[in-house]
């Protein structure tokens, strides 16, 4: 009988969920390993050597981990299930002129599902992951917040989790930060693991080119939309290689010189047009937000305030926030650049995740 009970921990192969997984251990959990099989990197036309956690010799690191520790573990193939979900999404979202979200459609709806499902099957009380986050129960609800290594919080790819998922979640290296992680790694035993180089790419694009990627799966894409228009300041100033290849706030590889730095300010799918302006253009104060999901709180106050965060990186700004029409209008108190529809936008109130949403195709008009 273990002394906290049964954890299903999602084991990449990488440190993070290897550590993950041997901490819950040596606090009396009974973990079981689970590695889902998401992609194979044959299917998206890249070079590159498989790597990553979908690779063989990571499967074989995250069996080898739980051997040595002797617990289970399991291998998952969702990878139809991923490819219905998460890469017909992301093909769709490009042609729409959006930018899309893979990681957060993944943990909610396939990564959180699985998982859960798996352990409702194998008898286990909770899941675990490595994700840089922690979690706590406030007046009901379960709070998702920043992870005590600000360089590596992943909270905002987590806004989508609902409170059924999150109530039975654990995050075992919210409270460390990244260099402690590789130390225990190191002090256990683990040398190779504790060297593992981490990957900041999409996982089913292992060079991180999308434009590859696209034209892999849609092989008649680039005549399609090759030739279109673009517009600066109203007129027609050149043409381009097609709208899906470009993305909101893109400077580099416009392959257009009018005298000016210019970036992509908005993709119009239905004609074709990729339209450019200068700095001050890309500038707005507020945006629509759709599908969203509250974690700390059931409902909003009107007007409140709160910071927003529209990128991964983006250290966030105040801004007022309100529901309207089953979407959220949010109004920076100081304008933001580069807003790319189908990215997220989530709300912090201190480190707390208050919740977070998909940026609409139309951002509000200047104030």
């Amino acid at each position: 009988m273990s002394k906290h009970g049964k954890v299903l921990v999602a084991m990449s192969g990488g440190i993070d969920s290897s550590v993950a997984a041997m901490m819950l251990h040596e606090q009396g959990y009974e973990v079981i390993g689970i590695t889902m099989k998401t992609w194979d990197y044959a299917s998206s036309g890249s070079s590159k050597r498989e790597t990553g956690c979908c690779s063989l010799d990571s499967i074989n690191d995250a069996r080898s981990m739980a051997v040595s520790f002797g617990f289970p573990h399991y291998i998952l193939d969702i990878r139809e299930e991923f490819g219905t979900r998460i890469i017909d999404n992301f093909v769709d979202e490009y042609l729409a002129g959006r930018t899309p979200n893979p990681c957060v459609l993944c943990n909610t709806h396939i990564k959180w599902e699985s998982l859960l499902k798996r352990a409702d099957m194998l008898d286990c009380e909770f899941i675990a992951t490595g994700h840089y986050a922690q979690i706590r129960k406030e007046n009901n609800r379960m709070v998702v917040s920043k992870g005590v290594d600000e360089t590596k919080d992943q909270t905002y790819v987590l806004w989508g989790l609902t409170q059924e998922s999150l109530n039975r979640t654990i995050f075992p290296l919210g409270t460390y930060k990244k260099p402690e992680i590789r130390q225990i790694a190191l002090e256990s035993g683990f040398a190779d693991l504790a060297k593992k180089s981490e990957s900041y790419d999409i996982c089913f694009i292992p060079d991180n080119d999308y434009r590859a990627f696209l034209k892999h799966r849609l092989p008649d894409l680039e005549a399609k939309v090759e030739g279109g228009d673009y517009v600066f300041k109203g007129k027609k100033v050149g043409t381009h290689r097609g709208y899906p290849f470009y993305t909101i706030g893109q400077r580099k590889g416009l392959d257009i010189a009018i005298g000016e730095p210019v970036f992509v300010k908005e993709i119009i799918p239905e004609s074709n047009t990729v339209v450019l302006g200068d700095l001050e253009d890309l500038k707005e104060m507020g945006i629509h937000v759709r599908d969203f999901n509250l974690i700390k709180y059931a409902s909003l106050p009107q007007d409140y305030v709160a910071l927003t965060k529209i990128r991964y990186k983006d250290p966030g700004r105040l801004s007022t926030i309100n529901e309207i029409d089953n979407k959220l209008n949010i109004v920076f108190h100081e304008a933001a650049t580069g807003i790319a529809p189908g990215q997220s936008a989530v709300i912090y109130e201190g480190n707390d995740v208050v919740g977070g949403g998909f940026i609409d195709r139309k951002p509000l008009k200047k104030l």
